[in-house]
């Protein structure tokens, strides 16, 4: 036993050692990259930009060039971090590619910003936009080669899926679809029995054959006894979250006794977060239907002549405790759409969207009516989607929990968009939701509001689910709770 013991510590220090020095690596290479980038804007400083700003401040002392350039990188740092731009290892080669690029021109429009207050007028941007060319080939160059030194160093992560009685292909093809980063090497039931699961986990990991365990979709009992023997001996766990866990996430902890409390408020936002949160709804809708109008009014022209139907397109929306309102969008869709009354979301190459939808759908335009949804104080720029009364049935049917995303009021955009697709499931959209509402704050709606401007420009964020999805649950889904409800009507009828 202590021989085990003494293998396995060996083992994690070795392990330990690795994932140092695997961050070391993810840094030095991250920072490889934001040193070309902040050495162009340099070179372009030094001999372009300083050359352009007014008489008074032409002449810089050199610490007036260096700080300068270290606002620019500061600002570019920031936005890199922001946006993703730092997730070398992490995030898909192309995703990684288009943060940083994103994140590029997120720091050159505020360093133009400043130069043309420097200078009093708006900044000469021919030469800006041939930096950002320079910017953007570097960084497609180098990303591409950085990320094949650090996939040859550190393959993808071995591991072993322990789960429960339901199907595993969904989560096998999630886990499939980064082979960059993870290899099911082996997968297991918990019916096989938590001790025998134990020993052959910690020998496959003793012995190098893995490298991390996956629990998915256990129930509670058996998944605590794995996870505290995984946490015992040091074992690195990816482990699906039920929703009390994404709740306990946002709770707070008290010490008022000896023994630690979590609290969960019976109010979700307070007060004062209500106060912040819908004054900058009102005055951010406001600029930005000023600063939109032209869109919109080009948008509605195009709609109203292209099949001469409506505009707009009104429909019943759910916001917070349910309360029914009508949602506003630019129609996209043919008029005849849902002429049967069946709710149906968006499919993958939807024939009932127009040429002119597909266009305002891919760049979002068709959500700018929302905002006077904001205006009015039936949505917020943040939080969950609102759903459809008839869908929100369809999926408490299967999903109870569902109504706990309506503890707050409704949003453009929010954690599920961010961090989810538009076919992610109404479960993992939920939990996505509730750790939005269990750990808000001001900067979490900040950052969520510069990541939603990055996800304008991502295609998997306005894909349309399966043409064989029921809703956003898969048939097999339905299908396989409806076998599971009548094999226990099947045995309430026996018993009784």
């Amino acid at each position: 036993m202590e021989e085990s013991t003494l293998q396995t510590s060996k083992y994690v220090n070795r392990l330990n050692r690795r994932e140092s020095f695997k961050r070391l690596i993810n840094l030095v290479l991250c920072m490889g990259c934001l040193a070309l980038e902040i050495g162009i804007f340099a070179y372009n400083w030094l001999f372009h930009f300083q050359y352009s700003v007014v008489e008074q401040l032409r002449d810089f002392w050199f610490k007036g060039h260096l700080l300068e350039i270290a606002i620019y990188g500061a600002i570019l740092f920031f936005v890199s971090v922001t946006y993703g731009g730092m997730r070398l290892g992490y995030m898909r080669n192309a995703e990684l590619i288009f943060s940083q690029v994103f994140a590029t021109i997120m720091a050159n429009v505020l360093i133009y910003a400043e130069l043309s207050v420097m200078a009093f007028q708006l900044f000469v941007p021919d030469v800006f936009l041939l930096m950002m060319v320079e910017q953007t080939v570097v960084i497609i160059v180098y990303m591409n080669i950085a990320n094949r030194i650090y996939r040859s160093v550190f393959p993808p992560r071995e591991l072993f899926l322990i789960h429960g009685d339901r199907p595993i292909e969904d989560v096998i093809n999630k886990f499939e679809s980064r082979k960059d980063k993870y290899h099911i090497k082996k997968h297991a039931a918990i019916e096989r029995g938590t001790e025998a699961l134990c020993r052959e986990l910690l020998d496959d990991y003793v012995n190098g054959r893995i490298t991390a365990v996956v629990l998915w979709d256990l129930d509670n009992q058996n998944r605590n006894v794995l996870f505290k023997f995984c946490y015992a001996h040091s074992i690195r766990v990816y482990m699906m979250p039920k929703i009390t866990d994404v709740i306990l996430l946002g709770s707070e902890e008290l010490h008022i006794f000896d023994s630690p409390i979590l609290l969960t408020r019976e109010y979700s936002l307070s007060m004062e977060q209500r106060f912040i949160k819908r004054t900058i709804d009102i005055v951010c809708s406001l600029i930005l239907l000023i600063v939109a109008s032209p869109i919109m009014l080009v948008t509605a022209i195009a709609i109203k002549l292209y099949d001469g139907g409506p505009v707009l397109y009104k429909q019943v929306r759910c916001t917070k405790n349910q309360r029914e309102f009508y949602i506003m969008k630019f129609r996209s869709m043919r008029t005849d759409a849902e002429k049967d009354g069946v709710a149906r979301l968006a499919q993958k190459n939807d024939s009932r969207i127009t040429p002119i939808g597909k266009f305002i759908r891919k760049c979002r335009i068709d959500e700018l009516p929302q905002l006077i949804n904001i205006l009015k104080g039936d949505m917020s720029f943040i939080g969950p989607r609102p759903e459809r009364p008839e869908i929100i049935a369809q999926y408490v049917e299967v999903m109870p929990e569902f109504t706990y995303r309506m503890k707050v009021k409704a949003g453009l955009a929010g954690f599920a968009q961010v961090y989810g697709k538009y076919n992610t499931s109404p479960y993992d959209k939920l939990k996505l939701d509730l750790t939005y509402i269990e750990n808000y704050s001001l900067w979490l709606d900040i950052k969520l509001m510069l990541l939603t401007l990055k996800i304008l420009f991502w295609p998997d964020s306005t894909e349309g689910v399966e043409s064989e999805q029921v809703t956003a649950f898969k048939k097999e889904y339905v299908q396989q709770k409806g076998q599971k409800e009548a094999d226990k009507d099947a045995r309430s009828g026996k018993n009784n």
